[in-house]
């Protein structure tokens, strides 16, 4: 199994392409695949919450993460020693925080000589991840690693403990968490760091920040890959033995959707320049894998899976309204500490992208109540595309979408003492965009169709073409890999937990 992620990727996006260019190898695997119309994304749509619900087979009620950065009532705060004395309650950073050295494509383990040496990184990253920036389990006050946070198992477990080769690339060595609860079970797992700098490439720029450092950065693990088919570890270094689970995320669409300079989508909805440029990169990269296969007389033996961990908000340009989310949170703290003199910040913990999520440090109905009243009554100036202000009411959010205290939790399928769920998620108006700058265009992490619905194509050997119209989810990729290869998917502990059903036709 070869599970490829291109994040950002829209279903429109994938049309789009199909019908400009139908020589392509996303066409080419269209015609022998199933192609899945209406794929969901779980909500919130972000980057641990998909890919969670591919590997995991479950939504964020089941597998604890909401979001690459959340807050999590059961833990303590990183750093902490003195356990029996310390209040629980602890933010959780799946990103690029969690490194001994960020600004290394190396995540601090020291390598000399990069990028060359990025071929030489550790394949458990978790050696790379600094224990003191991790929360901590009041249970064993020992610092928790992103894998065990997860509360389920992923695919990659039950492949290992059945005997077979894994192997997985992804963008922060926290990614980690792919291995699932209980242990290592990635036999190669490659993890460059996407948010670093400095001297791992020119002008000091992280590999988002210009398009084509993105996509320099994307062919590492895509070479990675290709030494995979061939039969070796993700250096080419070692012979290893094709894994029986392996694949990648792109990041070179998301860039482009997001960069300023870039422009986005043009007004149709259609890619501009440089981002159909990136979805060219990405079909010649998928070319390079499907030339792999067949020179290693894999491809008759191998299923694919192509899909996206979320879109991105908004598509339509003349809709964004980028807003500082600050200033909300800034204006909701001091007029509760108005009336509520000596208490605590109310929002300890918000991650705000195309969509509002909070935790609050009150978790009262007379707070919930607050707070949803301060989102609905909040105006100002954002700015549009151009960054000419742009005015806004309602604090960008949809009133129909919003969900505080009990509601957000009922929202998200949980109890109200769940210790992770928000207790604020707001959904937004179409081409809301939370950003104290003008450093980006487009974000994810809502509900919108431009958040949630994405590209799934699946081909493999006993698949014909057909086009499957019914909605499908993501959560519906991980049972559908155990059941190609020949293992139970209910050994998924959210399969199990949530029913999740095999995609239909493959």
């Amino acid at each position: 199994m070869l599970l490829l992620s291109v994040d950002g990727m829209h279903e429109s996006d994938l049309t789009n392409y199909l019908a400009a260019h139908p020589d392509s190898t996303l066409a080419k695997m269209v015609g022998r695949g199933v192609h899945y119309t209406d794929a969901q994304t779980p909500i919130p749509s972000d980057s641990f919450p998909g890919l969670m619900a591919m590997l995991t087979g479950g939504t964020p009620k089941t597998t604890g993460v909401y979001y690459d950065d959340s807050w999590a009532r059961d833990l303590l705060p990183a750093g902490t020693t003195d356990c029996a004395h310390t209040a629980k309650g602890a933010q959780v950073a799946l990103t690029e925080d969690a490194d001994k050295n960020s600004h290394r494509i190396d995540g601090g383990q020291g390598l000399t000589g990069l990028p060359d040496g990025i071929g030489k990184m550790t394949d458990d990253p978790s050696a790379v991840l600094d224990p003191a920036k991790l929360p901590v389990d009041p249970a064993s006050c020992k610092p928790i690693a992103p894998a065990d946070y997860l509360k389920v198992n992923t695919v990659f477990s039950v492949l290992h403990a059945a005997g077979d080769r894994t192997a997985w690339s992804d963008k922060h060595p926290a990614y980690q968490i792919a291995n699932g609860h209980g242990g290592k079970s990635i036999d190669d797992l490659f993890t460059p760091e996407i948010d670093s700098s400095s001297t791992d490439n020119p002008d000091d720029k992280t590999w988002t920040q210009k398009n084509d450092l993105t996509r320099r950065y994307d062919t590492y693990k895509v070479d990675s890959v290709v030494n995979e088919i061939a039969g070796k570890d993700h250096s080419g270094a070692r012979d290893a033995g094709v894994p029986a689970l392996f694949g990648m995320n792109f990041q070179t669409v998301s860039t482009a959707q997001k960069l300023p300079d870039s422009k986005g989508y043009q007004a149709d909805g259609k890619p501009g320049e440089l981002l159909s440029g990136a979805l060219d990169f990405v079909d010649q990269q998928l070319g390079r894998m499907v030339t792999a296969l067949d020179q290693a007389g894999l491809r008759d033996k191998t299923t694919i899976v192509l899909t996206a961990k979320h879109g991105q908000a908004p598509v339509k340009a003349d809709t964004l309204t980028r807003i500082d989310d600050a200033k909300i949170i800034d204006s909701i703290d001091t007029e509760w500490a108005a009336t509520h003199p000596g208490a605590p910040k109310l929002i300890i913990h918000s991650v705000n992208d195309s969509a509002l999520l909070m935790w609050m440090s009150d978790r009262s109905a007379a707070a919930a109540a607050f707070v949803k009243q301060k989102l609905l009554a909040a105006t100002g100036l954002g700015t549009d595309i151009a960054g000419n202000p742009k005015p806004f009411t309602a604090s960008g959010v949809d009133k129909d979408k919003l969900y505080v205290g009990a509601d957000a939790a009922a929202f998200f399928g949980v109890n109200f003492d769940d210790p992770r769920v928000p207790d604020v998620y707001a959904g937004v108006t179409p081409g809301t965009v939370y950003t104290g700058g003008k450093s980006k265009i487009a974000e994810h992490g809502g509900m919108t169709p431009d958040d949630r619905h994405v590209p799934l194509i699946v081909v493999g050997n006993g698949i014909g073409k057909q086009e499957q119209k019914g909605e499908v989810a993501l959560t519906q990729i991980a049972p559908t890999i155990l059941h190609r290869l020949g293992l139970d998917p209910v050994t998924l502990d959210a399969v199990a937990a949530e029913h999740t059903a095999v995609l239909p036709g493959a």
